[in-house]
């Protein structure tokens, strides 16, 4: 079967698509499937173009991507998506690195076909494309987690996203189809135009609002938004501590501006707002996520697809910054 796998060094021009053995039948606890889609992720882009060391060596290579969609083979062709972190089933936070994540620690979903424990996966949301059922896997959850499991979302509550991205698009189509308030910031009209489609309330482009944290205010009578869905990292949390309201939660889900830099405690603590670092969510957590999905109009949100072949393509077009919600892979 074919496969694309991340060769040392490891770079864009290091990823090559190859030939590999089929890894046959399931044996006890396990299952085959047959993958046809997977969709790109910020940690994706980090481990292919180098940036972030894999967790556990290359070696003679590694198959990159963490999202799979697919079916069960010699089963009941079940539609299934895979898990970020197979290991963490269910409960509190369990897991402190990506030793055990496909695509990084152990070889991903960029291939043809994977046996696996079927723990590693959860059913698909009903009526989802393959595309559209991979974006669950790590954009879906993270909003989902932000948003409800961790932060209880409540129709009425203000929530504001940073940025046109997968986790923020899913953020914004959740907490409208629950009935909150959504205040969406970019750096490009067009794209704020489309996220005002999507049911953004209120639009800002901080590129020509620099103060947008003031402009949040502004639109919510100085009060501020009820939950932050912060990507930016160092770069924006100080303006995200500025706009969320006193008591507020903050959720840390990227460091798109950096991974180091200066956290002013005394206004988090003054605002008395709770800023709480998350990736994605266990088992259990993407269980309840796909059953809210089944019962809801919602469909994810997706830029471009690309054949298995451009999967390097692809990573070129994320970082180029042009792409509003996911970029996909069709395997």
């Amino acid at each position: 079967m074919k496969a694309i796998r991340l060769c040392p060094p490891g770079n864009l021009d290091a990823l090559r698509m190859e030939e590999m053995a089929d890894p046959g039948d399931p044996g006890p606890g396990e299952i085959r499937v047959r993958l046809h889609a997977s969709s790109l992720n910020f940690h994706d882009l980090l481990v292919v173009s180098g940036r972030m060391a894999t967790a556990t060596p290359l070696g003679e290579g590694r198959i990159p991507m963490s999202d799979g969609a697919g079916v069960t083979e010699f089963a009941m062709s079940d539609a299934v998506i895979s898990l970020i972190f197979p290991q963490w089933q269910d409960g509190g936070a369990a897991v402190a690195s990506f030793s055990g994540t496909p695509g990084d620690g152990i070889d991903g979903y960029a291939r043809d076909a994977v046996v696996a424990p079927a723990t590693w996966f959860t059913r698909a949301p009903r009526g989802y494309s393959h595309a559209e059922a991979a974006t669950v896997v790590v954009a879906g959850l993270t909003a989902w987690r932000a948003l409800v499991i961790e932060g209880g979302l409540k129709p009425g509550d203000v929530v504001l996203t940073l940025g046109t991205g997968g986790v923020s698009i899913f953020a914004l189509q959740l907490a409208k189809a629950m009935g909150a308030r959504v205040i969406v910031t970019s750096s490009s009209d067009a794209k704020l135009e489309r996220a005002r489609a999507l049911g953004a309330d209120d639009t800002i482009n901080y590129r020509t609002t620099e103060q947008w944290s003031a402009a949040v205010l502004d639109l919510t009578g100085g009060r501020g938004a009820d939950h932050v869905v912060e990507i930016g990292g160092p770069g924006t949390l100080s303006q995200s501590m500025e706009a969320c309201r006193i008591g507020g939660r903050i959720a840390m889900i990227g460091i798109l501006t950096g991974a180091k830099g200066e956290v002013r405690t005394g206004l988090l603590i003054g605002r008395q707002q709770r800023l709480q670092a998350l990736l994605a969510g266990s088992r259990k957590h993407q269980q309840d996520l796909v059953r809210a999905l089944d019962g809801l109009s919602l469909r994810p949100v997706i830029d471009r697809t690309f054949p298995l072949a451009l999967t390097a393509d692809a990573f070129r077009y994320e970082m180029s910054g042009q792409h509003f919600g996911k970029i996909c892979l069709e395997i």
